[in-house]
């Protein structure tokens, strides 16, 4: 038991010993400076303002085409750049813009819908972008009212 014990403490004292190189000698400055310009980078994040997330069409007919537009300002401090936008059925399309929208830029998402449903509907639009959060909700609603028939819902 006692050879383990000094085996052990040997080795221990060894280990110890030969680990006396200063470790701030080996930063390298390149590297340094590399980093620091890569977490600067890194800081930099488009943010999505939109001037409205909800659409209201109020009261349509029932197969009434309708579109609407969602500008947008990118007011971060990086390319914007949308991956996909997609909406939560098919009756309602989303067209982002194409390419990045550098920072301080305008644009804007068309959305269409093709009228369907009855009463009232609530579809979202999902926009994906490389912002900080990742995702953007936009909503659009109506009254949809039967073909032929009286207005039923709240009139804009």
């Amino acid at each position: 038991m006692r050879k383990i014990v000094l085996a052990i403490s040997m080795v221990s004292l060894l280990a110890f010993t030969s680990c006396k190189e200063n470790a701030s000698e080996k930063i390298k400055t390149d590297n340094v400076v590399q980093a620091a310009v890569r977490d600067e980078a890194a800081k930099a994040v488009p943010v999505m303002s939109f001037d409205k997330a909800e659409h209201d069409f109020g009261a349509i007919e029932q197969g009434a085409a309708q579109e609407t537009a969602f500008k947008f300002t990118n007011t971060g401090n990086a390319p914007l750049i949308i991956t996909d936008a997609k909406s939560s059925c098919g009756c309602t399309v989303p067209n982002p813009p194409k390419g990045a929208i550098a920072p301080g830029e305008s644009s804007e998402l068309l959305v269409k819908f093709n009228g369907a449903g009855q009463n009232q509907i609530t579809k979202t639009i999902t926009v994906t972008a490389n912002t900080e959060k990742g995702s953007e909700i936009l909503r659009i609603k109506a009254f949809v009212n039967p073909k032929g028939a009286a207005p039923l819902g709240p009139v804009k």
